[in-house]
């Protein structure tokens, strides 16, 4: 999208977090599953008692119904094929805390979506792991890069910064974004993070899916805050 800024725009806000060629490397070697390192579903839960114990560092995926959560996971997994995510054309399909662990590295939350046909009791759940959870690392807040932000992703925004929960954003869904809109709704939200946040990652991560576009950067930003990385430049 660089090209379609305007001469002199600061574009430091959108290289943060760059990582070499060895870490990208790393990254991908943590996320191919091999007999000595495998990748698996572990567990549901509706309630914090149902949670696998907290054992290794934890990154957890949130954000509105429809956002294309589940399909995204299933990308970053995309180099372990017998790891199961479902995925649904029905919005609201995730109706549990779906754990997947990460051989002997880390472990990735599925969270349920909010927003329409969220799980009754979504906020406890989702509340209850938040605060609760000592292992968690870094929240991923999907956000739809056709739509850009909602109301309700306003109210997670709010419920993270409350609780003090260090969280990055991802623009999902890039592929089916004019150009157009998705610089609008990137530099909308990369002004949204800088006037109105404090524990959110300054920089936005773009994905897609379907063309993999980012998935690659992701990975690598996910082994980085699970401590899986060597040093990485990022602030």
């Amino acid at each position: 999208l660089e090209r379609y800024l305007a001469p002199g725009t600061d574009t430091a806000q959108f290289r943060l977090f760059q990582p070499g060629l060895a870490a990208l490397q790393r990254a991908e070697t943590l996320f191919r599953s091999d007999r000595g390192h495998p990748i698996d579903y572990v567990s549901s839960a509706v309630r914090m008692d149902h949670a696998p114990p907290p054992a290794l560092p934890e990154v957890c995926f949130i954000g509105r119904s429809n956002v294309g959560k589940s399909s995204l996971i299933r990308a970053l997994f995309s180099l372990a094929p017998e790891v199961e995510v479902r995925v649904s054309k029905t919005p609201g399909h995730t109706k549990k805390m779906n754990f997947f662990k990460v051989g002997k590295y880390f472990t990735l939350v599925d969270m349920p979506g909010y927003g329409y046909r969220a799980p009754q009791d979504f906020v406890e759940m989702v509340e209850a792991y938040l605060q609760e959870r000592r292992t968690l690392k870094r929240t991923f807040l999907l956000v739809d890069g056709v739509v850009g932000l909602q109301k309700t992703d306003h109210i997670a925004v709010e419920m993270l910064e409350e609780f003090g929960i260090p969280y990055v954003m991802v623009l999902t869904k890039i592929d089916r974004a004019s150009r157009g809109v998705l610089l609008k709704n990137v530099l909308e939200i990369q002004e949204f993070v800088k006037e109105s946040t404090q524990g959110c990652f300054p920089q936005l991560f773009l994905v897609s899916s379907v063309e993999f576009s980012g998935v690659h950067l992701l990975r690598c930003f996910v082994a980085h805050v699970t401590g899986n990385l060597p040093t990485v430049e990022a602030s």
